[in-house]
C-alpha cells in the first residue's frame, strides 16, 4: 500500500465543538493505575464531556439532505432521539426457572444466537473494569455477539456525497447485532433467568471490546478494533448480560497482535494519522490505542470512517485463514530456535 504523503487537516467547524479537555485524557491515556473507563463520546451527552461534538457529528450523519438511507439503516428515531425498537421488545422473566448444567446452557445459548443472526458468539464472566464509571451491571455473565459486514460494502467507507454504501452497511450490522441480542435476551428470560441486552453504536454500561476479547472473539488490533480469526475486523458487537449458568470461553490468541507489531497498513491509511505504530499505556494496561482527538473530527466530516477496518489485511475475504496458518508456523519456528 502506498505511504501517506500528507495528513488530513480538519475544518475549523469540525474542531469548534471539541471541548478543552482531551478525549485521550478522558480515556485514560498515560495513566498507570487500573480503573474503570469513563463515559465518552458515544454516551448520552449528560454523561460525558464531548456532548457538543457528538451532536455535531450525528447532525452531519443523520440530518444531511441525503441521510435517509443512513437513518433507515441505523433505525434512528429523529423525532424522539435514540433508536427505534430493533428486534423484539423485552419480555418478563418466566416464573419457572429451568435447571440445566452450565455446559448445556452454553451450547443452547450459542446455538440460539447463531440461528438468530449472530455470526460469532462467546461467553465470559463480567469484569468490573469493563463497566463504565457511573453505571453498574448486576448480572455475572456476558454473552457477546458478533455480526459480520458485507466486505464489498464496508470497503466503500467513508462515504463521499452521493455514496452512502459504507456507512449504511455499518448501520445495517449494528441493527442486526441489536436484533440478535434482543432475541437472545428474550430466549434467556423465557427460561426463567435474568437477562439484559447491550446494543451499539451508542454506549451504555458495558465496554464491549474487552468483553469480546475475553469471550474469545479475537485479539485487539493496532487500529483499536478486534481482529477475529475468520472475519478480521469487519464485524460489529452486541452483548447480553445474564445470571444463567454458563461456561466461560477463553481468549483466542492466534497471532494478530504479533502481526500488528510489524504491519503498517492501517497506520498509513488513516487520514488524520490517529493510529500509533506502538502500544500506549491506557488505564494501567499497555495496549493498542487510537488518538481520539485526531480520529473524531475526521469521523464527523466523513460521516463515519471504517477505513482502518476495511484496509486491515485480516478483513479481506479469504485472507484471515492463511494468516492464521502463517502466524502459527512463525511461532513454531520461534519456539524451535
Amino acid at each position: 500500500m502506498p505511504r501517506r504523503t500528507h495528513v488530513w487537516n480538519p475544518k475549523p467547524e469540525s474542531l469548534a465543538p471539541m471541548p478543552s479537555i482531551s478525549g485521550n485524557a478522558v480515556n485514560g491515556l498515560g495513566e498507570t493505575e487500573l480503573r474503570r473507563p469513563s463515559p465518552f463520546f458515544w454516551h448520552e451527552p449528560h454523561f460525558q464531556t464531548h456532548g457538543e461534538m457528538q451532536a455535531y457529528t450525528l447532525g452531519i450523519m443523520f440530518r444531511s439532505p441525503d441521510s435517509g438511507p443512513i437513518v433507515e439503516a441505523f433505525q434512528v428515531d429523529l423525532e424522539n432521539g435514540g433508536f427505534r425498537q430493533r428486534g423484539p421488545a423485552a419480555i418478563p422473566v418466566a416464573s419457572k426457572k429451568i435447571e440445566k448444567p452450565a455446559a448445556t446452557w452454553s451450547d443452547a445459548v450459542k446455538a440460539f444466537a447463531l440461528e438468530n443472526e449472530a455470526d460469532l458468539v462467546g461467553v465470559t464472566d463480567v469484569d468490573p473494569l469493563w463497566v463504565f464509571e457511573g453505571f453498574e451491571i448486576d448480572l455475572p455473565r456476558l454473552v457477546v455477539i458478533g455480526v459480520a459486514h458485507d466486505y464489498d460494502q464496508i470497503s466503500k467507507a467513508p462515504s463521499p456525497p452521493g455514496d452512502n454504501r459504507g456507512i449504511v452497511e455499518v448501520g445495517k450490522q449494528y441493527t442486526r447485532a441489536a436484533r440478535s441480542a434482543n432475541k437472545l435476551r428474550n430466549f434467556i428470560r423465557s427460561q426463567g433467568y435474568q437477562a439484559d441486552s447491550y446494543e451499539g453504536p451508542t454506549a451504555g454500561a458495558l465496554a464491549m471490546i474487552p468483553a469480546a476479547i475475553a469471550a474469545g472473539l479475537g485479539e485487539l488490533g493496532k487500529h483499536g478494533s478486534i481482529i477475529n480469526r475468520k472475519y478480521g475486523s469487519s464485524f460489529r458487537l452486541s452483548a447480553v448480560a445474564t445470571d444463567m449458568p454458563l461456561v466461560a470461553d477463553r481468549p483466542d490468541t492466534f497471532g494478530a497482535d504479533e502481526f500488528c507489531m510489524a504491519c503498517q497498513v492501517c497506520t498509513e491509511a488513516c487520514p488524520p494519522a490517529a493510529i500509533w505504530d506502538h502500544k500506549q499505556t491506557v488505564r494501567g494496561v499497555e495496549r493498542w490505542y487510537v488518538d481520539f482527538d485526531k480520529c473524531i473530527p475526521y469521523f464527523a466530516e466523513a460521516r463515519g470512517c471504517a477505513i482502518c477496518i476495511a484496509v486491515c489485511p485480516w478483513s479481506r475475504p479469504g485472507v484471515a485463514d492463511n494468516l492464521v496458518v502463517k502466524m502459527a508456523k512463525r511461532r513454531q519456528q520461534t519456539a524451535a530456535r
